[in-house]
């Protein structure tokens, strides 16, 4: 590089060996009903995306279809793969599926159950807020078991799109917020406010270290809602 006096700012690029991971979360799914529990994949709450989230999920397709893919990721649960579908029809990209990436695992408050305790305050819920662990739902997953699957679901995209590309996946909303926290070094429930089909970016640098470039970025929606649920 030739000596120069002067140093102007310059717009942000990949660091060598990098790999961009956009993280979106999935559309608003439909409500939860009492006495009407949502079906269960693996023991997860599976509903399907709401009319906003359908609407969601065609602006964040319409935000993302511009860019330079290389790969489309989302999970085994159905909401992910509603939201993805505005986007596989604007790029062709054919998801995969990443078990690693689906949601917190809720115990005894699977089935929709979180989402209506939530609603009424129930001191349970409280409790995992004001503890900030999932854990203290009776049966609930703990930040170890949580954590060391989501890095093994990154790892997978890394390896999937290869150094200085960017990746999408389309995950869930306590997956975002604990990739954040382990990019971060934050507290366990820094994360976890992000709004249904919000962009966030992740870097995933060659010596493994993650670099969090932006976090709950909502500015394409029309329509918003979030965090809960």
């Amino acid at each position: 590089m030739a000596d120069r006096d002067s140093f102007e700012q310059s717009p942000y690029e990949l660091p060598p060996g990098s790999t961009e991971v956009v993280l979106v979360r999935h559309g608003a799914s439909e409500a939860a009903v009492v006495g009407n529990k949502f079906p269960l994949v693996d023991g997860h709450s599976d509903p399907a995306l709401s009319e906003p989230g359908r609407s969601q999920a065609r602006n964040v397709a319409a935000r993302l279809a511009g860019e330079d893919i290389s790969g489309l990721f989302v999970t085994n649960l159905r909401r992910t793969q509603e939201t993805a579908a505005p986007l596989v029809e604007a790029t062709g990209i054919e998801p995969t599926v990443i078990g690693e990436l689906r949601e917190v695992y809720l115990g005894d408050f699977e089935g929709g159950e979180y989402r209506i305790r939530s609603g009424r305050g129930d001191p349970i819920i409280k409790r995992v807020f004001e503890e900030e662990r999932w854990d203290a739902i009776p049966n609930g997953e703990s930040w170890e078991d949580f954590g060391a699957r989501l890095s093994a679901g990154v790892a997978k995209i890394v390896a999937s799109v290869g150094p200085q590309t960017t990746a999408v996946a389309i995950v869930h909303g306590a997956v975002i917020g604990q990739l954040c926290r382990q990019a971060t070094s934050s507290r366990p429930f820094a994360f976890v406010h992000s709004d249904n089909c919000s962009i966030s970016r992740l870097v995933v640098l060659d010596d493994r270290r993650w670099l969090l470039r932006t976090f709950n970025d909502i500015s394409h929606l029309t329509v918003k809602t979030g965090p809960a649920g």
